[in-house]
């Protein structure tokens, strides 16, 4: 039986981060890259909630959020479904932190400011895991 592709329409993708511009640049960054299904969160307990129901195929975590720590929701998610690919969000001063999130499973980072491009190819890569 082959296995089937998954399209970019059929992908979900779920971005927890507590600054709305942020959460609406990724949004409109991924509408561009023909992504339809996303979630959003402004903090870490609403976006395990929404997590939870939907298991997203890809998720933008802020390191840094206000009520919970990025490390802590990053093992939290991975404990739930190893399938979900988990992109670390963060700022400059936080990059020391990247390491443990990739050690803890994270599947990459970007720093902010984050250009379309760098987002373009954490996408391609997660699809292009996530196809074979």
């Amino acid at each position: 039986s082959k296995g089937t592709a998954m399209t970019r329409q059929q992908y979900s993708v779920l971005i927890i981060d507590d600054a709305y511009t942020v959460r609406e640049y990724l949004r409109q960054t991924l509408m561009h890259l023909g992504i339809t299904q996303v979630h959003e969160a402004s903090s870490g307990n609403k976006g395990l909630a929404t997590f939870t129901q939907h298991q997203h195929d890809l998720v933008f975590l802020d390191i840094e959020l206000p009520d919970i720590n990025g490390q802590q929701l990053l093992q939290q998610i991975k404990s739930h479904t190893d399938r979900t690919h988990v992109v670390m969000v963060t700022a400059h001063n936080s990059v020391d932190n990247v390491q443990q999130s990739i050690a803890a499973g994270a599947s990459g980072f970007i720093a902010k400011p984050f250009s379309p491009l760098k987002i373009k190819n954490i996408v391609e890569r997660c699809l292009a895991a996530k196809l074979n």
